[in-house]
């Protein structure tokens, strides 16, 4: 099945996930400026923000191997699992670490007790998803996965 993205790696499946997180990881800049009327290019390559490219990745290879193999493959289900599994950590285990990150971050510009040798680095907090950031996400994949 040829197609007009398959010039990138040679493999359609592939592709389709390269495309859904290239286009993710543009869209966090494009959400990023409308929200704050400030662009940051480091968004691209950061995890976190909406929308989830995690979840844009998952669900678009998933679509895309429910298109070539079948919907009622064994490879669209083991996709379809793996994208589930994702989702859900980005959601819930990534999410709360961000959480965490927040709580320490904030100690350690209130804390004044402690010396700033202990905490030379400031953690990152935006690591997980909200569920409609990795919802947004999860469509964005699905019409990609479909259009491609």
């Amino acid at each position: 099945m040829k197609n007009y993205v398959d010039f990138l790696t040679g493999n359609h499946i592939i592709n389709v996930a390269i495309i859904c997180w290239f286009s993710a990881q543009a869209l966090k800049i494009v959400y990023n400026f409308i929200r704050f009327r400030k662009i940051d290019l480091r968004l691209f390559f950061s995890s976190g923000s909406m929308p989830s490219s995690h979840s844009s990745l998952v669900t678009g290879t998933a679509t895309a191997v429910g298109r070539v193999a079948g919907w009622q493959s064994i490879e669209f289900g083991m996709a379809a699992v793996l994208a589930s599994i994702v989702m859900y950590d980005a959601s819930g285990v990534r999410r709360a670490v961000g959480e965490q990150a927040k709580i320490l971050n904030y100690m350690m510009d209130n804390w004044e007790q402690l010396t700033p040798e202990m905490f030379s680095k400031e953690l990152k907090e935006l690591v997980g998803h909200t569920p409609l950031e990795v919802a947004t996400g999860a469509i964005l994949g699905i019409i990609i996965g479909m259009i491609m």
